[in-house]
Formats: C-alpha cells, structure tokens, sequence
C-alpha cells in the first residue's frame, strides 16, 4: 500500500489515470475509499489523487491536536511530492473544508475548488445544528455499512445477527479511532475563513444538496462572498451526493472542472 511520509505522518494516497490533477479530499470518519464512485469516471480523463486524512483510514493515526490547516498542511506536501504544483481541488463537507483552507493559503496551488455540502466554517450556530452535524457525518455513513452487511449474500441476515455483526463493528472502530476522531471533530468546530472568501480568486463552486442539514441559501451567502463561485444543486439528495446520486455528481462536477 502506497504511503508518503508527510509532516512525519504516513499519509495513504491513491493514483488513477493521465492528466490535469483532480485531488478528492473526503469527509470525517471517512476514507479515500469513499470516492470509489467518482475514481474510476474521472480517471478517464484526469489524474486522480485520492488519499486518507491523518487520523483516518489507513493513514497514521497520531493522538495530537488536528487542525484543518494541518490537514491542509498535509495536502499540500503530498502533492508537493508526488510533482504536482497545481490541481483541481474537490472536497466533501470536512474535506471541502480543507479545500477553502487550501484556497486561502496556497492559492497557486489550486487550479479550481469544489466545495461538496460544505462551508468554509465550522462553528456551529445552535445545539440542534450541532446534532444533525454530527449525525449526518457519523452516523449516516456507519448505517450505511449496515445497508451493506444487510445487502451482502443471497439471503438476508436475521435482523439480530445483523444488529450483533454491526454493533461489533462500531465498537471495534470506536476503540481504533474515536480519539482521532474526536481530534478532527474538534479541529472544524472551531475553524473559519469566512472573513478571507474575498481572497480566494479561483473557480469556485459550491455544490449543495438540496436536503442536506445546511440549507442552500446558506451557502449561496457564502458564494456570494467569493469572486468566481456559483452554487449548483443536487436535488432529491441528502448530504452524501457523490454516493446517493453518483452520476448527477459526476456529470455536474466534470462540466464544471472541464471549464477550468
């Protein structure tokens, strides 16, 4: 498995395909592996560099404070040491974080930005945003592992057994890597460019779901603060658009790239 050191930390990556580079930076309590739906599309006609944030996947998971300008930090060196001076930059939801840090930062680096049901803050405005936050990023994505294990076989696991299977996996992740977790959960709550989105001079499009737990007129306000950002909406989709509608995302995320 293809590891890099990077700011003395194993960082996992991915390369698929020839051309411009198109780097994919995933949410939280996720992986690289979540854009299994985008890397062989794409690959077709770009670069693609996929890789595990610090923390997640089968990256290292040092137990030290996270910070989104760390992990921005980390994507920065990685391509550094792959050859690659500027790419297409697309990241979902604490990924697209990462993005707009990248973008504020090292603006050279980036060629466009695709922000995927994010913002470019993270502070949490009431307790019941801060809830569906945490579901949304958490939960939803372990329940979708339960979809699968459900899905897996000609026949259906009873009900218990496949109640038992997840739980034990839940747990078995939890003992891994809840701190590390944790530690990037903690790292977007406090972490805002809002008062620089007047600086970020390349491409931007926010790309929104239509029922994700952020609303779109949220972030229409945020686009309306960046020189070249347009919003463009998912419908009938929640806050995991790549998976949910894979090839809407794919189709709307490759026409606005191929401008750019």
């Amino acid at each position: 498995m293809p590891k890099l050191l990077v700011n003395n930390t194993g960082i996992y990556y991915e390369v698929a395909g020839q051309g411009e580079p198109l780097l994919f930076i995933h949410g939280l309590a996720s992986s690289s592996r979540s854009w299994k739906k985008q890397v062989p599309f794409f690959s077709e006609r770009y670069r693609v560099i996929t890789f595990d944030i610090r923390g997640h996947g089968r990256s290292d998971k040092r137990m030290e404070p996270y910070s989104i300008e760390l992990f921005a930090a980390d994507a920065v060196e990685l391509l550094g040491a792959l050859g690659i001076d500027s790419a297409h930059i697309v990241g979902f939801s604490m990924g697209g974080m990462i993005a707009f840090q990248l973008a504020v930062e090292a603006p050279d680096l980036v060629r466009s930005l695709t922000a995927v049901n994010s913002c470019p803050e993270g502070s949490i405005r009431s307790f019941n945003n801060g809830v569906e936050c945490f579901r949304q990023m958490l939960w939803l994505p372990f329940n979708g592992m339960k979809r699968r294990f459900q899905n897996n076989g000609s026949e259906p696991k009873p009900e218990a057994e496949l109640e038992h299977t997840y739980q034990t996996l839940l747990q078995r992740m939890a003992v891994k890597n809840k701190l590390a977790y944790a530690n990037a959960f903690g790292a977007l709550l406090k972490w805002s460019v809002v008062d620089r989105l007047h600086t970020i001079k390349c491409p931007t499009l926010m790309l929104a779901s239509d029922e994700d737990f952020v609303p779109v007129s949220v972030k229409e306000n945020y686009a309306s603060r960046i020189p070249r950002a347009r919003v463009a909406v998912i419908n009938n989709s929640r806050h995991h658009s790549p998976r949910d509608r894979t090839d809407e995302f794919n189709k709307t995320l490759l026409e606005f790239v191929s401008r750019h």
